[in-house]
């Protein structure tokens, strides 16, 4: 009985991940997405922003040309789009709906304007978390420590930071990333909850009618 429980048939969610540059939701992004224990499919986005050093095309972003973009937003082949920093991020949304719809859930490193676009679009499908740093001084800190900007990107990111934590009543859940090991945690119970969600799990009324139709044991 307990592996025929595991196996109950369930539809697959968008877990999002929205921060501040800098607080730590691309950290937390690839482990939980690393971790096999959780299977998840990432998101790859495309951007018009220039590739960093430490990163790889198709693996980080899928990085594109802006004449490239306005097509696929002009062709409504984007779950979500929207300009950060003045650069340009998107979501091809048909390898979003397959993976759901195959029962495997996918994990988004998106702001506040690409998660309201994907609520909107798949609303009973998307878990929205929020990542909060200790403090504005650690916010700062990080960034310089990050190294791959210029200080007046710096600045420009720490300015963004302020209207950007004002969303946080948004988001579902609201994680501080004080320690990293205690957000991946709390991350983690975030999965697990969800994952069992009565709506979620479509063969639960299979799983129960078969329970009822069992002979009496007594």
């Amino acid at each position: 009985m307990q592996a025929q429980a595991a196996s109950i048939p369930r539809r697959g969610f968008i877990l999002i991940l929205s921060s501040p540059s800098g607080a730590g939701k691309t950290t937390l992004t690839r482990a939980v997405a690393a971790d096999p224990k959780w299977g998840l499919d990432l998101s790859i986005s495309v951007t018009t922003r220039q590739r960093r050093p430490s990163e790889i095309d198709g693996k980080h972003y899928n990085f594109i040309d802006r004449e490239t973009f306005d097509g696929y937003r002009a062709s409504e082949n984007l779950l979500e789009w929207a300009e950060v920093h003045g650069n340009f991020y998107g979501t091809p949304r048909k390898p979003v709906e397959k993976v759901l719809g195959a029962g495997r859930d996918m994990i988004f490193d998106i702001d506040y304007q690409g998660t309201r676009q994907v609520r909107a679009k798949l609303t009973e499908d998307v878990v929205t978390v929020f990542i909060l740093p200790p403090s504005l001084a650690e916010l700062r800190h990080r960034l310089e420590r990050r190294a791959e900007d210029s200080p007046d990107t710096i600045e420009k990111r720490l300015a963004n930071a302020r209207i950007e934590i004002q969303r946080w009543s948004e988001y579902d859940y609201v994680i501080v990333n004080d320690d990293l090991q205690d957000a991946f945690r709390s991350l983690e119970g975030i999965l697990t909850a969800e994952r069992l969600k009565r709506t979620r799990r479509t063969g639960l009324t299979d799983f129960v009618d078969g329970l009822l139709a069992e002979p009496d044991l007594i």
